[in-house]
């Protein structure tokens, strides 16, 4: 057993390290969630005293005692995605009878950096929702090793861990558009926008674009894939590239309605028009979509009630419930003036 104290406020890692067994197991002690050999148990507890370790949430656990408090966890607060997604979010936690405590990850520079989430975990809430990559892997890891319960948005769950996930088919609702873009108007240069790069949406929507090419024999030409990052800007940049080589491109398809934004700004500064020389749809549906001009087709994806969904998961792993581990929400094809149909 170490007998080093730590010279900041102690937290599990240090408890583990001190006691010689692995966070899980300090959790199991704290939580009592499972069976621990006794002496395990006291080693446990004489290193929870001699670092003055204060286990808050685990302790009102332990008292029958809950905050009532769900924490959210986001890469970014505002945008046309996120604000349907906190509007389920809030009120799926207002029906259920909990408060709400939102965080950014743009406040915390250091992603491995613990004291963050451990403040939400430990002293703050019953339980976390977490939108795709607002943690690191070896934070989520500490946090499911602690035993508070965690609900993913949009991400899979590292390897190993049982945490449920909610999310939209994207393939499905990406190879729509793209068969519409090809059976109904007959385009066969069809670029794409992609989002970030390990972003599971993107992934998703990609494969969705590549299998619809493939379904109608269309060969997939690497100059047409274009990184828009969901963003408006890197998506305008991204076409005016294309549009400077002289690639043939008759439609884009943006993995997100921000970069399908941009896309259509950058066919106009190039003199182009939409639908008629260069078509754009898009996917999500946010309220961005039918204000543009002209109107985006696009894919609606449920944002609103995935939060809805998300927060009821993490309700039910709070009251030690059975969850669905996947989620997968359907999405539909919203047919505007972008792609050259009539408004409906």
């Amino acid at each position: 057993m170490s007998e080093r104290k730590p010279s900041t406020r102690p937290t599990i890692d240090d408890v583990a390290s001190y006691a010689g067994v692995s966070i899980a197991t300090v959790s199991r002690v704290i939580n009592q969630t499972a069976p621990v050999a006794t002496k395990t148990v006291e080693r446990v507890q004489a290193a929870i005293e001699n670092l003055n370790y204060q286990p808050q949430a685990a302790a009102r656990t332990l008292a029958g005692r809950k905050t009532r408090t769900i924490g959210l966890l986001l890469p970014q607060i505002g945008g046309y995605f996120f604000f349907p997604m906190l509007q389920g979010i809030e009120s799926g936690a207002h029906v259920d009878g909990y408060n709400l405590l939102i965080h950014s990850a743009l406040s915390n520079p250091d992603p491995d950096q613990g004291e963050m989430p451990l403040a939400l975990g430990e002293h703050n809430t019953d339980g976390l929702i977490v939108f795709a990559h607002s943690l690191s892997e070896k934070e989520l890891r500490r946090l499911y090793d602690f035993g508070l319960p965690l609900v993913l948005l949009h991400q899979s769950p590292p390897e190993g861990l049982a945490i449920p996930n909610v999310t939209f088919e994207n393939k499905d609702g990406a190879r729509r558009i793209v068969e519409h873009l090809i059976e109904v108007h007959g385009y066969r240069e069809i670029a794409i926008l992609t989002g970030p790069e390990e972003h599971e949406d993107s992934y998703w929507r990609e494969m969705g674009y590549l299998e619809a090419l493939n379904a109608h024999g269309l060969v997939f030409n690497s100059a047409l894939k274009l990184r828009g990052k969901f963003s408006p800007e890197i998506a305008r940049l991204a076409v005016a590239g294309l549009l400077g080589t002289g690639v043939p491109l008759d439609a884009i398809f943006a993995a997100d309605d921000e970069s399908a934004s941009g896309a259509m700004m950058a066919l106009r500064e190039a003199g182009l028009r939409i639908p008629e020389d260069v078509a754009v749809v898009g996917f999500d549906d946010t309220l961005l979509a039918s204000h543009l001009t002209p109107p985006l087709t696009t894919v609606h994806a449920p944002i609103e009630q995935a939060g809805r969904v998300a927060i009821s998961q993490l309700v039910r792993l709070i009251n030690g419930e059975k969850t669905e581990s996947v989620t997968l929400l359907p999405t539909e094809l919203v047919i505007r003036k972008s792609c050259g149909c009539c408004s409906k």
